[in-house]
Formats: structure tokens, C-alpha cells, sequence
């Protein structure tokens, strides 16, 4: 496994981390939909002007076009997702769901389209993070964890972890089909300027629909302002070499660690409460973390199930 794609990774999967607590400064009438369309509709636009010429070439590219379009799909989808899920479930659960489903999605995908059997390794580690999963979301139902006083975010759990789950596809969608496009020949800073551009521009009629409450303050346009370069555009350009390096099944597992990073932040920021078996799944997805980031390089006979 590439050490330099799986630091890449952890760096874009902190910031990532962060978003549902800064999203979560916004006052009340800052909707969930607009904070999506703005992250990834502008962020994607800027994506795309760093890396126009790339990105041109990219399109020009039937097979490479292809998964871009697919893609494009699941990044329109996936921000609207994540943050209503966040919103209805609470930051630390609609994150952990989200991206937690992940790499069962991604490894679906794979099974399905290419009939890619999974390395025992992989099995292993998914299975102790998605343990963490579970214990979370118990925790979240018997104890009502993510709730804060005033009962939001977090005042229906059950539509959240919903809403949660098609982010999560959206983004296992994404994350697949870029690496597709990279496999096609596309470069990584192209394929994600290209898919995130594309993706951006469908978001942005959503964005001028939603999106008046995100320039009411200072505060509100600065929020929204680092959601787009950091966790967006500074979080993407790592992701696209993670994607280019590594299975896309290996990518969405590694990057279960955003929603640690969001669940720490959740307590400590935000004000939501975990519970000890909260706290255990947070362990368990760290060990099956370390678990898939310690794989060495192995022949592929021996990797596969």
C-alpha cells in the first residue's frame, strides 16, 4: 500500500471531519441543503479552474468522460445527503453512518461490475469499523446521544441514518467511478476538476435557490468559506491521489476516519453527548484503520479470498 496515498488520505478524511462541526455555527436558517450546494458547487467550480486544461482533456476522452458523468451523479447527491443526514441525525451519527456505509457500497460496486473478489485484510478491518459503526448508532438510540438541549441537531434519528446511508452510496459512486477514469488514463487532478466541475455546475441552481441565508453575516460567508477551500478543494486534490494510488474499497475504508475526527469534535465542539459504547465503536474503527494501513505489498494470489 502507497504510504504517500494513505497520508494523502488521512490529511483530506481530518478535514473532512471537521466539516459537520463547522457546519453546525450556522444559525438555523442556513439550511442543510444550501451549506451542500455551496461546498461542493462552488468548491467544485474551483476545482475545475485550477485544473481546466486537465480537465478538458478528461472530457474529451469517451471512456474517461464516461465515469466522470457517473460520478457526477454521486456528487450531486452526496452533499445534499450528508449534511441533511448530519442535520437529522446529529454531527457524530450522520457522519459515522455516511461514511461508515462506504466501503460496503464501494465493495459492492466492485463485486458487481468487475467481479473482484475482497482480500481478507480488507474483510477484517471492515468488518471492526462497521462493529464501530454499529455501536454507535446503538449508542445514539438508547442513549440519545448527538441531541443537544434545545432537541437539534439530531431530532430524527431514524430519517437521518436514512438520508445518511444514500450519502454514503453517492459516495462510495464517486470514489469508484474516478478511479475508473484514472484507470482509463485520466490524471487524478483532471478526472476530479472534471467530475467535481461537472458535479458543481449541477449544484449551483440549487445554491442560487437556497443559498440567500449564507451571506446574512460575516461569520456566516466565512464558515462557508472554509468549507469550500478546506474540506473541498485543499481535501479533494489529496483525495485524487489516494484514488489514483490505491482500490477504491481500500480508499472509502481509510477514510473511516473522518468520522472519528467528527465525533471527537462533536463532543468536544459541538456539545453532544457519547456514551461509553459510543466511545468503543470509535476504538473499533481506529483498530480497523490500523488493521488495513499496515497491509504490505503482497502478490495477488495471495491477497484474495
Amino acid at each position: 500500500m502507497n504510504p504517500g496515498a494513505v497520508v494523502a488520505l488521512v490529511i483530506a478524511a481530518t478535514l473532512w471531519g471537521t466539516t459537520g462541526t463547522a457546519a453546525s455555527f450556522f444559525p438555523e436558517d442556513v439550511s442543510p441543503i444550501s451549506v451542500g450546494a455551496a461546498t461542493m458547487g462552488i468548491g467544485g467550480m474551483l476545482l475545475l479552474l485550477f485544473a481546466r486544461r486537465r480537465a478538458l482533456a478528461v472530457l474529451r476522452h469517451r471512456a474517461q468522460r464516461r465515469w466522470v458523468a457517473l460520478g457526477a451523479l454521486g456528487v450531486v447527491v452526496y452533499p445534499l445527503a450528508f449534511y441533511s443526514g448530519m442535520d437529522l441525525a446529529g454531527v457524530a451519527v450522520g457522519n459515522v453512518v455516511a461514511l461508515g456505509s462506504g466501503p460496503v457500497f464501494a465493495a459492492l460496486l466492485e463485486w458487481l461490475l468487475e467481479r473482484r473478489p475482497l482480500s481478507r485484510r480488507w474483510v477484517i478491518a471492515t468488518a471492526f469499523a462497521l462493529l464501530g459503526i454499529a455501536a454507535l448508532a446503538t449508542s445514539r438510540a438508547i442513549f440519545g446521544d448527538g441531541a443537544s438541549e434545545e432537541g437539534r441537531p439530531g431530532d430524527a434519528p431514524v430519517l437521518g441514518i436514512a438520508v445518511a446511508l444514500l450519502a454514503g452510496l453517492a459516495y462510495a459512486l464517486y470514489t469508484y467511478a474516478s478511479g475508473r477514469a484514472m484507470a482509463a488514463g485520466g490524471t487524478s487532478r483532471g478526472v476530479m476538476a472534471a467530475m467535481f466541475g461537472l458535479g458543481g455546475a449541477l449544484l449551483l441552481p440549487v445554491l442560487l435557490v437556497t443559498g440567500a441565508p449564507l451571506l446574512q453575516s460575516p461569520a456566516t460567508v466565512g464558515i462557508a468559506g472554509y468549507l469550500v477551500l478546506g474540506p473541498m478543494v485543499l481535501a479533494y486534490l489529496l483525495f485524487g491521489l489516494g484514488v489514483r494510488e490505491l482500490r477504491s474499497s481500500h480508499v472509502t475504508t481509510i477514510t473511516l476516519l473522518e468520522p472519528v475526527v467528527a465525533t471527537v469534535l462533536a463532543v468536544l465542539v459541538v456539545g453532544e453527548r457519547l456514551a461509553p459504547l459510543g466511545w468503543g465503536g470509535v476504538v473499533l474503527i481506529l483498530v480497523g484503520l490500523s488493521v488495513l494501513v499496515s497491509a504490505r505489498r503482497t502478490p495477488l494470489s495471495s491477497e484474495r479470498l
